[in-house]
C-alpha cells in the first residue's frame, strides 16, 4: 500500500487537487469530497501506470503542517 499527501484548493467555484509527490497527478471536482474521490482515482490510475512502465513509485518526502502566528 502507499500513501500520498494531497493538496486540496478552492478554485473559483470548484475544487483542485494535486500531490506534490507525484508530480501530473491531478484532480478536480465542485465539492471537497467529490475531489478527494477524484484524486484517490487519479493516483491509483498514476501509480499502475508507473508499476506497467516500471518507473520506481517515489517516496513520499512531502509533509504538511499547520501554524499558528499572531498578528
Amino acid at each position: 500500500m502507499y500513501r500520498f499527501l494531497i493538496i486540496i484548493e478552492k478554485a473559483n467555484g470548484n475544487y483542485s487537487a494535486y500531490s506534490p509527490d507525484l508530480p501530473g497527478c491531478v484532480a478536480t471536482g465542485k465539492t471537497r469530497a467529490e475531489t478527494e474521490r477524484n484524486m484517490h482515482a487519479a493516483v491509483q490510475m498514476h501509480i499502475q501506470g508507473m508499476i506497467e512502465d516500471k518507473i520506481p513509485i517515489p517516496e513520499n518526502d512531502t509533509l504538511a503542517e499547520y501554524i499558528a502566528v499572531a498578528v
